[in-house]
């Protein structure tokens, strides 16, 4: 088995969407001045680097990211290669059985430099996502910082993918990643009061344990 990290290094460089907040970094405790232990400090809005999106995000009344079921975010996924296409559309799955993939994940971009925010980005079409909702699809993963268009103002395909209880991951490294099947780790942290969490995602070639 083999552990690939698809996930963007956090810290003070990580791009963030224009206008939310930067990461900070900071120590609370260092052993330098005169403490027993060095203790780091972190502020940060929860869509930094590799993230997962809460139905919190885009609907009021849906639960905080710290009580979703675990589930969607742990199991066999699906690597698609995206590159080049100015948006993902439902002919990327044409030949995909939906019904056996899970998890999926689109590679749209030939390289992921966490330190600049994408000036443009190929977004999931608001069919896509209705017909991976529809095909039962537990989560739908891209490296793009958004399956939607940076202007959109509806988020389409947040709400469609939202509808059919799918699971979505954002921000991911595939830069070193081939198309294929793999097992996906991507567990977002227990947060009480967020509608999205910052992850550490993985994903495993071969068996898992």
């Amino acid at each position: 088995m083999r552990i690939l990290d698809i996930s963007q290094p956090l810290g003070s460089t990580t791009a963030v969407w224009p206008g939310d907040r930067a990461v900070e970094g900071g120590w609370s405790m260092r052993r330098a001045e005169g403490h027993s232990v060095n203790v780091a400090t972190l502020c940060t809005t929860v869509h930094a680097g590799t993230h997962v999106d809460g139905p919190l995000h885009f609907e009021d009344d849906a639960p905080p990211v710290g009580a979703l079921p675990l589930e969607a975010y742990l199991g066999p996924a699906l690597v698609v290669d995206a590159r080049g296409r100015a948006a993902l559309d439902v002919d990327l799955v044409d030949e995909v059985d939906l019904g056996a993939a899970e998890r999926i994940l689109f590679r749209s971009r030939e390289t992921v430099d966490a330190r600049v925010f994408p000036e443009r980005f190929a977004a999931l079409t608001p069919e896509l996502a209705e017909r991976l909702a529809a095909a039962g699809v537990r989560l739908v993963g891209t490296d793009a910082p958004s399956v939607d268009p940076a202007d959109s103002k509806e988020l389409p395909a947040h709400r469609a993918l939202g509808a059919g209880r799918v699971a979505i991951l954002e921000n991911a490294v595939l830069d070193h990643v081939s198309p294929g099947r793999y097992t996906l780790v991507a567990l977002p942290l227990p947060l009480v009061e967020a509608d999205s969490s910052p992850v550490r995602a993985v994903l495993l070639e071969g068996d898992a344990p």
